[in-house]
């Protein structure tokens, strides 16, 4: 799922691929941006901030692009078959001498000044996994609304970014309330230690191929993914009801017995997750 880690993972891909390479070929697949042509500039660097990727370009250029649900960047080498998806799927082709990386199905992507990044990525929090990460400032954020549901509050990206709907249902689990418990009645000890928490899932999966929270080889999430499976801590069935973020619902996992605070009244069959 394209979370904090996952993006990380993506940057650390393009910027190895691209980093002080000459831009041999570009291709811009989207209509804002189909003229653009960046041949003849050095890729100065890939940065993730969040859950979006900044790659900077000589001459005072950022591309922007968000992978959302279902964008991915692939890097080939010069002369392999591309398979990311159908070449429809395709908004932007950066080529050097030796790399390619194609962008599929990336529902954000801006050329933009690098000196107007803040325009793109301005509003988010403190970056779990980036230079500007303050626990903090990312908890002053979280309690900012006290009668907001925990989840909704961790999926909020102004108040820290890099967590999704994994994340989510994960640290919930983890500090054992549902997400649907105001964020206010989060007992103080466990408010106090969610951002070193997220923060620590965080880091510790932004170099893993598979993600894991559980530590354990093959049941790699507590609840995520997992309805109505039995709970690896005491066995109850695990639910799944939608929880809104804001912009939308999310299916939403917990263990009705492991996480205290409110439900929904009916939660819901079991279904494939979404992020």
């Amino acid at each position: 799922m394209p979370e904090g880690d996952t993006v990380w993972q993506t940057a650390t891909r393009l910027h190895t691929a691209l980093a002080g390479k000459v831009l041999t070929r570009t291709d811009f697949r989207v209509p804002a941006h189909a003229t653009a042509d960046l041949t003849g500039r050095t890729v100065l660097n890939v940065t993730p901030r969040g859950k979006h990727l900044l790659t900077r370009i000589e001459g005072g250029l950022t591309l922007h692009t968000h992978l959302r649900m279902d964008g991915a960047w692939k890097v080939f080498e010069n002369g392999r078959r591309w398979t990311g998806g159908p070449a429809h799927q395709i908004r932007v082709i950066l080529g050097t001498a030796d790399r390619t990386a194609v962008g599929y199905r990336l529902p954000v992507l801006d050329l933009l000044r690098t000196a107007d990044e803040e325009r793109a990525v301005g509003h988010l929090g403190p970056d779990l996994l980036g230079p500007d990460w303050n626990p903090d400032q990312a908890l002053a954020n979280l309690l900012t609304d006290p009668a907001r549901p925990l989840g909704e509050a961790l999926l909020d990206q102004r108040n820290l970014a890099g967590i999704g709907n994994v994340y989510k249902s994960e640290l919930c689990f983890l500090l054992g309330a549902t997400p649907w418990l105001p964020i206010g009645a989060l007992p103080a000890d466990r408010v106090a230690k969610l951002p070193a928490l997220a923060r620590r899932l965080l880091v510790a999966n932004r170099d893993r191929p598979v993600r894991s929270t559980t530590g354990r080889r093959g049941q790699d999430l507590f609840v995520y993914g997992r309805a109505p499976r039995p709970c690896l801590r005491c066995g109850t069935s695990i639910r799944v009801a939608d929880q809104g973020d804001g912009s939308r619902e999310r299916p939403t996992y917990w263990c009705p017995t492991c996480q205290s605070g409110p439900t929904p009244p009916h939660p819901e069959t079991p279904r494939h997750p979404t992020n």
